[in-house]
């Protein structure tokens, strides 16, 4: 393992976290650019950038609550680890008590070579919430021992925030530890202030009664000898520094006006811009919601430049175009159960530019094709009680049996829940499908064998074809009799002349036909009997109606003992208690 260069930038290369509001325990590696984060809601996406945000706070948090512990279990504490490799001249070079590092072999810190021949050197940073909600900050050394984290070497470090908060602008003000605190790093500013403002005859500027009031309060002091001569003047104390009221103000319409009462896009752009005039520093940059408050066209701005900015950045958002721009970023999903995972981009491109919303979800099931998309989309709708958003369900159209199969690879490589709904295809792939199988178990639903289609038209009676095929959304009931009339080759009008004349084809003439299968010998004739299948069932709204017939003609029974499961899964992916049917 030859010896790495160190980082111009700090990079965090692992990041643990155990019993953290609502994340067990959790370990991640990130990418040292911009790592845009996917998922649906609560499923701890924010949690993630709290946790970077705690561990590199530039100032020491004043308070906790028993609900950053996981499970309201203060007794057990909360650990949050970073392994980060710092630039050369980063101030843990110049403690007092000396921070040893590591070495990073890939995948964590280990203790360095003897010889010297070791990898990238890291450091061991950790904050822990204890049972008396107190923050302890510390540096661990390979040799076993802990040395302090203190504010100073965190603020070195830098952090950037732009969290989802509209009133958030932190960084516009003189707040101890802000981005423009850090800037203009000017020491001495705080206690000029107060002798400037301590002077200010606060006294003059009160009304006739409140000036009385005070010489009464003076007078009461001196009767039980206290110290009397009582005044106002601005003092310091808990709470708000006398700085922190100092903010930026901008230009509008020849009025200086606070940026913090500038709208949510413009605070959060001033506050990066004032983190880059730092020269020489490139501080790990958190974006909450990279949407919140910003157009379109000034989201891709905002991502493109922080993707050119060299910092490590961390991005959570809800939006295609966020996601649309974000080209140069390490993609990461978290699912329902809270693990986070890679989506590797070339392998998911096709479907991210198509469905974005598919990465955008609490649980997505990948569907073979539109038919399995209306399919499921009422199945699930049953089995939920709701409509689906009102759960961040979201059924996505894989564009066929080979990229459906592709694409839940690609999604579940990184320990993901995708689910999915496929078809048997003949066999194909099986053993690429019993791997998916094993990893999601129910959550990936496949027909034992066979299509959609066969699998209903076969748990049809025969006296209830005729109302299998009947369209009970449109007007296609007469296209579809013409379907079988060409494919019999019959002049028959009515369902009972071409159900006569078809005797035991008649079954799986409806099921070619549904398919759009082209007959031996017609391939001259292929588009028009491939166009079938859309004349029956070969679409969104066809499979919705597929669905609906499933439970109107009665054939829920036959299909309940396959449909059940996977129902049940998505039912507990959401959060929802196992049932023994569904409505009928």
């Amino acid at each position: 393992m030859s010896e790495a260069v160190a980082p111009r930038a700090a990079i965090i290369r692992r990041l643990s976290i155990t019993r953290f509001r609502g994340i067990g325990n959790l370990i991640w590696r990130p990418g040292s650019g911009v790592n845009l984060i996917l998922g649906g809601g609560d499923v701890g996406k924010t949690t993630v950038l709290d946790a970077i945000g705690l561990i590199l706070s530039p100032v020491n948090p004043s308070t906790l609550s028993d609900t950053d512990y996981f499970g309201r279990d203060i007794e057990s504490g909360f650990e949050i680890e970073a392994v980060i490799a710092l630039p050369v001249d980063s101030a843990i070079s110049a403690q007092v008590r000396p921070a040893w590092p590591w070495a990073w072999d890939g995948k964590d810190a280990v203790v360095p070579a003897l010889d010297g021949d070791s990898g990238e050197p890291v450091y061991r940073l950790k904050v822990r919430g204890t049972e008396d909600l107190e923050l302890i900050y510390e540096v661990l050394q390979p040799d076993g021992s802990t040395g302090n984290l203190p504010v100073m070497l965190r603020r070195s470090i830098g952090l950037v925030r732009l969290s989802g908060d509209d009133r958030n602008d932190r960084d516009l003000r003189l707040v101890q530890g802000s981005a423009l605190d850090r800037l203009l790093s000017d020491k001495g500013l705080r206690s000029r202030l107060a002798s400037e403002l301590a002077e200010a005859e606060v006294k003059d500027a009160l009304g006739d009664a409140a000036k009385k009031a005070l010489a009464d309060l003076d007078n009461t002091f001196s009767e039980r000898s206290l110290p009397v001569g009582l005044d106002l003047s601005i003092t310091g104390g808990q709470g708000a520094s006398i700085a922190s009221l100092v903010g930026l103000t901008a230009d509008r319409n020849g009025i200086p006006l606070p940026l913090a009462s500038w709208g949510a896009g413009t605070r959060r752009l001033a506050a990066l811009a004032i983190a880059e005039q730092r020269q020489g520093d490139r501080p790990v940059t958190i974006v909450d919601e990279v949407e919140r408050g910003l157009e379109p066209y000034r989201q891709h701005a905002l991502v493109e430049k922080l993707q050119d900015s060299g910092a490590q950045v961390f991005v959570t958002t809800h939006s295609p175009d966020a996601i649309a721009a974000a080209s140069k970023a390490s993609l990461w999903y978290v699912d329902y159960t809270g693990q986070i995972g890679p989506l590797d981009t070339n392998k998911v491109a096709r479907h991210r530019a198509n469905d974005p919303n598919a990465f955008l979800a609490r649980v997505t099931i990948v569907a073979e094709g539109l038919t399995e998309v209306g399919f499921a989309s009422i199945l699930l709708r049953r089995a939920l009680g709701a409509p689906l958003s009102q759960f961040g369900v979201h059924i996505s159209n894989g564009g066929g049996h080979e990229y459906t199969l592709e694409l839940l690879e690609a999604l579940n490589s990184g320990g993901l829940s995708f689910g999915g709904f496929a078809d048997d295809e003949n066999g194909k792939h099986p053993t690429r499908w019993k791997a998916l199988e094993d990893v999601l178990g129910p959550l990936l639903f496949r027909w034992p064998k066979g299509c959609l289609e066969e699998n209903v038209f076969g748990a049809t009676p025969e006296g209830k074809l005729e109302a299998l095929m009947a369209d009970t959304l449109g007007d296609r009931t007469g296209m579809r009799r013409q379907t079988l009339a060409l494919r019999l080759g019959l002049d028959a009008k009515t369902f009972p002349e071409l159900a006569t004349a078809a005797g035991d084809r008649l079954r799986p003439t409806m099921l070619d036909a549904a398919l759009g299968t082209v007959p031996a010998g017609r391939e001259e004739d292929k588009g028009a009997y491939k166009s079938h299948g859309g004349t029956w069932f070969k679409s969104l709204s066809g499979g919705r109606e597929l669905a609906g017939k499933v439970f109107t003609l009665g054939l829920w029974p036959s299909l309940k003992p396959q449909l059940l499961p996977f129902c049940n899964s998505v039912r507990s992916a959401v959060g929802l208690p196992s049932i023994e049917d569904l409505p009928q």
